[in-house]
């Protein structure tokens, strides 16, 4: 679907991961600031996210692609074509619950493709015309969960790690590239996650959540300054201070009351 302006020549975002939650919320961040969009995700929600987003003065265009496949990549690269890129937010990831010999590996591959091989193959791509124009902004959705071993989660924690390190290492490597990249570390957050994890039945499933529109500003703010990393709310910025402080095996103890399924 695209709702388009014939005439704009506005800067352009592309913004994974935004049907719902934090990523339909960056995509609004980035309407106010001016950016005309594509919009991604693996769900025909994208479309109805596209609908609520529309403004006369904008170009918004959303296409229904899974970035854990190639196929999924090339139909994104496609709709983009030649077209500068501005600003990459590379929000699109999935969570997986239950105990890790427990789920179906079908899942875990997905997860790590998604969370992990599409988010390196939509940043390769896209970076590169931002490092020979030397000017861009990048914005990775880490986690919390990267400074916790999770049991019960125990491939998601461990795909945002991943990413969480691959984002500051990129952004080192692009050091006097002009082109920024940030990573934004959000806490538990208001969305479809944790249905879509099937972890409605845990602690965290049901406890409060941050605003998903808070989370996206603080993180939108952040890439718009150029910083490297940002934990939206003090909250969760308490709660990493306090682990940088235990064992790793004392986290992942403690963690566990949170993700393991009530039944």
């Amino acid at each position: 679907m695209t709702f388009r302006d014939p005439v704009s020549a506005k800067p352009f975002a592309v913004v994974t991961g935004a049907s719902t939650g934090i990523g339909f919320e960056l995509a609004r961040c980035c309407l106010d600031a001016g950016f005309d969009l594509v919009i991604v995700a693996d769900e025909a929600e994208i479309h109805q996210a596209a609908s609520r987003l529309a403004r006369e003065a904008a170009t918004i265009e959303a296409i229904e692609a899974d970035l854990a496949t190639e196929r999924g990549r090339h139909d994104l690269f496609a709709l983009i074509g030649s077209r500068r890129v501005d600003a990459l937010v590379a929000n699109a990831g999935i969570g997986l619950g239950e105990a890790f010999l427990d789920q179906d590996f079908a899942n875990v591959t997905q997860l790590l493709r998604t969370n992990i091989e599409g988010t390196l193959a939509v940043v390769h791509s896209i970076a590169h015309g931002m490092r020979a124009r030397r000017t861009g902004r990048i914005l990775i959705t880490g986690s919390i969960a990267a400074y916790v071993a999770g049991p019960f989660q125990a491939a998601y924690n461990a795909s945002k790690a991943f990413i969480n390190q691959f984002a500051l290492a990129l952004r080192e490597e692009l050091g006097g590239a002009g082109v920024s990249v940030t990573c934004l570390a959000p806490g538990i957050t208001e969305s479809e996650f944790f249905r879509r994890a099937g972890q409605l039945d845990t602690k965290a499933g049901r406890s409060k959540k941050d605003d998903p529109r808070m989370v996206a500003r603080i993180g939108f703010d952040a890439m718009m300054r150029g910083d490297a990393f940002v934990i939206s709310g003090w909250k969760n910025k308490l709660q990493i201070a306090v682990a940088r402080c235990l064992p790793n095996n004392l986290l992942a103890r403690l963690h566990r009351p949170w993700s393991e399924p009530e039944r």
